[in-house]
């Protein structure tokens, strides 16, 4: 099993770098089968705070990953308006689950993959989604079939939730929310996150 994270220039840590971080528990939970990769045009990308990171993948390989998240960044409405790079971006809602954060969900709207369906998107973002004809509502996640969007940067734990329970099952899902969650309110993060997700399932 593999996910792919979308991670380009200007990119917004907490929105890649959480995902990344909870979707890996598994691995580290002793699945040698699940992999999560850092996928980018270039081999290395820095975010909007300055942070730079290695890329484990490049766009080629993500387009056949089993899910991927397109996170958020300060640069996405100049990826959206990359031909190179959006030609790159060959994804089918059929095969694979497909997960988008804040801007990250501009650039599903801009391929076309939302359809008609509501998403979620963060303030700043808002103008460009409604712009490419998508209806945005004023909620942390939302998903239609095998898509999902989610606004907000902590919205990263309900995308991660939702591709955990989707590809290893609630009860994964609960546990990796409970190991992240603040000490002495793991009860009600885990409970917030699940019902979040759970109407979507």
């Amino acid at each position: 099993m593999h996910i792919a994270i979308l991670t380009f220039d200007g990119f917004n840590e907490l929105d890649s770098l959480i995902a990344y971080g909870m979707l890996s528990r598994i691995s580290l939970l002793g699945d040698k089968d699940w992999r999560v990769s850092i996928a980018s045009p270039t081999s290395r990308v820095t975010s909007m705070n300055g942070l730079t990171i290695d890329a484990h993948i490049d766009l080629a390989e993500a387009c056949q990953a089993d899910a991927v998240l397109a996170g958020s960044g300060m640069k996405t409405g100049e990826v959206a308006n990359d031909a190179a790079i959006m030609e790159q971006l060959r994804f089918d809602p059929a095969r694979q689950l497909l997960a988008a954060q804040c801007s990250g969900t501009f650039l599903l709207a801009t391929l076309g993959l939302l359809g008609d369906a509501p998403a979620c998107t963060d303030t700043t973002s808002k103008p460009w989604v409604q712009a490419a004809g998508v209806n945005v509502v004023n909620q942390a996640f939302y998903a239609n079939g095998n898509v999902a969007t989610a606004g907000g940067c902590l919205s990263a734990q309900y995308l991660s939730a939702w591709l955990l329970a989707r590809l290893k099952g609630t009860e994964t899902a609960r546990e990796v929310l409970h190991y992240f969650a603040p000490v002495g309110e793991k009860d009600e993060s885990v409970a917030r996150g699940m019902a979040h997700i759970e109407a979507f399932l």
